[in-house]
């Protein structure tokens, strides 16, 4: 009777790939895991930790205005001129005659609230559009060297699309005549949805100067001096290769 030859080699090369394909499928497993949370946090915690410090800080703003009798006062930024009673393009603005020169804002500090009431979003505006000192916050930057509220030329701001509070996700949805509202704390300043530039280069710095008008594609923009506010975000969404724009004109201001 023969007896069978057990090839202790084979089984145990048969062992460490049983072990390999375990191994590997555990390292799998825990990165899917890992990534599954790196999303969660950038889509949900992210949005929600930042949406709760923005909404703090509105109301924080408000209580401080409202402390200070609506006045100006020591690092407010509101509008340094008032607007004519005609703006460029000959739309009216109403309003009264605004307060004196403010103080200028201190970079990355919120001193202003941006209000877009088709959008249902309320948010605070921060000197400079600095990524973790402003924009991850969920606040709106305003970009440094542009007007502020209310001064003629072009106020000028960002925020993100996705994550961090995401403020200016939904602003493809804009149309003409919609309002903007920037509140200080001197006056509120009401823009209306004019134009929207679907999608420019990211280094399109034409859409951010006084008179505001893409470099990249020339027919997008305005040719004379005016009261307008940009809003810049990234596009597509989840990416930032591209920049969406919309710009307004100034048509009332109403003091605090």
């Amino acid at each position: 009777m023969r007896v069978p030859v057990v090839q202790h080699s084979g089984l145990r090369r048969s062992l460490r790939r049983r072990r390999a394909l375990w191994t590997g499928g555990e390292v799998l497993v825990t990165a899917g895991l890992v990534l599954l949370l790196l999303v969660a946090h950038q889509l949900w915690w992210t949005n929600r930790e930042a949406r709760r410090g923005a909404e703090h800080k509105v109301q924080a703003l408000e209580r401080e205005w409202g402390a200070a009798g609506g006045g100006d006062h020591e690092g407010s930024g509101t509008a340094a001129s008032s607007p004519p009673a005609r703006a460029a393009g000959g739309a009216r603005v109403r309003g009264q005659a605004g307060a004196a020169r403010p103080s200028r804002p201190v970079r990355s500090q919120a001193y202003a609230v941006l209000v877009i009431p088709r959008l249902g979003l309320r948010v605070p505006v921060a000197e400079g559009v600095s990524k973790q000192n402003v924009l991850n916050k969920g606040y709106v930057g305003h970009y440094i060297g542009t007007q502020q509220p209310g001064q003629a030329g072009n106020f000028a701001v960002a925020g993100h699309r996705n994550t961090h509070g995401e403020p200016f996700r939904y602003i493809n949805r804009l149309r003409p005549k919609d309002l903007v509202e920037v509140e200080t704390s001197g006056a509120t300043y009401t823009y209306a949805v004019d134009r929207t530039l679907p999608q420019t280069s990211a280094r399109d710095a034409g859409v951010v100067r006084a008179i505001p008008r893409s470099v990249v594609r020339p027919g997008y923009g305005y040719s004379e001096p005016g009261y307008y506010i940009t809003l810049t975000t990234c596009t597509p969404e989840f990416t930032s290769r591209y920049r969406l724009v919309v710009w307004g004109r100034l048509v009332s201001m109403r003091p605090r």
